[in-house]
C-alpha cells in the first residue's frame, strides 16, 4: 500500500513538474521568438500530457484483480507508455513543421533576449533532477509508466542542453540559420524517443520475457529453495504493467507426499516474491517417472 501511494504522489509530482517546466519554457520562447526553444516548449507540453496519462495508469493498474480482469489491470501501465510514446511522435511532426518553414525564411537574431536561455536552463535542471527520480523509481517499482516518463524527460534534457548550445554558437556567429536547423535536430532526437517508448510498451501488450537480469534472479531463487526435488523445466516468463508472471514444472520423486511438494512450491514463492515483490508464480508438479517414462532421467 505505501509503495502504490508513493507511486501515486510521483506520479502527481510528475504532472506538477512539467507544468512548472512548460511555463519556464514558454516564457522562454515568448522573450526569444527562437523556432529551436519552441521545439523545446513543444516538447514540455507532451511532458505535461504523459504525466497525465501515467498518473491515470497508475490508479487504473493498482486496482485489484476482479471477474473481468482476474489477472489484475497491470497492463494499463502499458497503454500510457504507449500513448505518450505516440505523443511523442506527434509533437516531432510539428516541430519539423515548423522548423521547415523557418528554415525557408530564417529570423533575426538582433531582438534575441539572452536571458531566454537561462530561463531555459533552469527548466532543464528542474527536468534533469525530476528524470532521475523518474527513472530510479520506474526500475525499483517495474513500472512502465514512471520508467518512460523519466527516459522522455532525460530526452528532453538533452534536448534543451543541445538548443541551449546551438543558440549561443548562432549568437555568437550570427548564423540565424543554426535556429531552425537545432530545432530539426531535436525533432529527429524526439522522433527517436518517442519510437523506443512505443516499442517497449508493446512487447509487454505482447507478453514478452522477463528481462535478462530479472530471469537470472528467477532462475537464481528458484534454484536456492527448491531443495527435495529432483527437477525445474519448461521455466518461462512474461512482463504486464509492472508485474511478472511465471511458470514451470517441478519434477519430485513419485512417492513424495503431496504436502510435501506443496511446502516445496511454497518455499519457491516465497523466494521468489522476496526478489521480485508481487511476481505470479504457478508451478506444475510432476512426478520422476513421467520424465523417466519419456526417456529422461531428472538429476
Amino acid at each position: 500500500m505505501l509503495d502504490s501511494r508513493s507511486s501515486h504522489i510521483l506520479a502527481l509530482g510528475s504532472v506538477a513538474v512539467s507544468l512548472t517546466v512548460l511555463a519556464l519554457k514558454g516564457a522562454a520562447w515568448y522573450m526569444t521568438g527562437s523556432v529551436a526553444l519552441y521545439s523545446d516548449a513543444m516538447e514540455s507540453f507532451v511532458n505535461v500530457a504523459g504525466a497525465v496519462l501515467a498518473w491515470i495508469a497508475i490508479r487504473i493498474a493498482e486496482r485489484p484483480a476482479d471477474s473481468n480482469h482476474p489477472f489484475g489491470h497491470h497492463k494499463a501501465e502499458n497503454f500510457s507508455a504507449i500513448a505518450e510514446g505516440s505523443l511523442i511522435i506527434v509533437a516531432a511532426i510539428l516541430i519539423l513543421q515548423e522548423a521547415v518553414w523557418a528554415l525557408q525564411a530564417p529570423g533575426s537574431l538582433e531582438e534575441f533576449d539572452p536571458v531566454g536561455l537561462a530561463v531555459n536552463a533552469v527548466a532543464m535542471v528542474i527536468n534533469l533532477a525530476w528524470a532521475r527520480v523518474l527513472i530510479t523509481a520506474g526500475k525499483r517499482r517495474r513500472s512502465p509508466a514512471l520508467g518512460a516518463n523519466g527516459r522522455h524527460l532525460m530526452t528532453d534534457v538533452w534536448t534543451s542542453a543541445g538548443v541551449l548550445g546551438g543558440l549561443g554558437v548562432a549568437l555568437l556567429t550570427g548564423w540565424a540559420f543554426l535556429d531552425p536547423l537545432i530545432a530539426m535536430l531535436v525533432a529527429v532526437n524526439i522522433v527517436r524517443e518517442g519510437w523506443h517508448v512505443v516499442f517497449d510498451s508493446a512487447g509487454d501488450l505482447m507478453d514478452s520475457a522477463a528481462r535478462a537480469e530479472d530471469r537470472r534472479v528467477i532462475e537464481t531463487a528458484v534454484r536456492n529453495s527448491s531443495g527435495g526435488a529432483l527437477q525445474i523445466h519448461d521455466l518461462r516468463t512474461r512482463r504486464a504493467g509492472r508485474s511478472i508472471f511465471i511458470e514451470f514444472h517441478l519434477v519430485v520423486d513419485r512417492d513424495m507426499s503431496v504436502g510435501d511438494a506443496h511446502d516445496i512450491c511454497d518455499a519457491i514463492e516465497d523466494a521468489i516474491e522476496d526478489e521480485i515483490p508481487g511476481a505470479r508464480t504457478i508451478i506444475h508438479v510432476e512426478p520422476d517417472d513421467m520424465l523417466k517414462a519419456k526417456g529422461i532421467h531428472p538429476v
